[in-house]
């Protein structure tokens, strides 16, 4: 995990001394969102590692912190960022508030995997034979995440 790390904050300083074109226009250095989506798809056992430019749209809880792409976090389009206990409590620290409110409307970076994931519906407490896929980035570092 240190190399990728390394990577991470090497991309960061050669992409500062870049002209100021939005991330957008530069989407062949960052994957955005639709990209990672399609990426994974196509390889669903190793998933897409790379560096991943998004604007936080919609947060949410469940046993990690979640950062979405998109409002509806069931959207097919939706990259969730899904962010460990420590590593938010980390992030909560470096920005001065808890990350659901800090990061809520701003755009980031990530460096980790995109990867699917299977999500069962349940009824009564009892997985169903219902379940759509997500699209997940699991950061375990806040150094992980470079805000925008």
């Amino acid at each position: 995990m240190r190399w990728k790390l390394t990577v991470f904050a090497l991309v960061i300083v050669l992409l500062a001394g870049c002209d100021r074109s939005s991330p957008t226009a530069r989407g062949a250095e960052w994957i955005e969102p639709s990209n990672a989506v399609q990426l994974a798809a196509a390889s669903p056992d190793d998933g897409v590692t790379g560096v991943f430019y998004m604007a936080v749209k919609a947060t949410g809880m469940t046993d990690r912190l979640h950062l979405n792409s998109e409002i509806d976090y069931r959207d097919q389009r939706n990259l969730s960022v899904a962010v460990e206990p420590a590593a938010a409590k980390e992030l909560a620290d470096a920005l001065g508030a808890p990350p659901q409110f800090a990061l809520k409307d701003k755009r980031i970076l990530v460096i980790g995997t995109a990867k699917r994931a299977k999500i069962v519906f349940i009824a009564d407490g009892m997985p169903t034979d219902k379940y759509y896929y997500q699209t997940h980035v699991l950061v375990t570092q806040a150094s992980q995440i470079k805000v925008l």
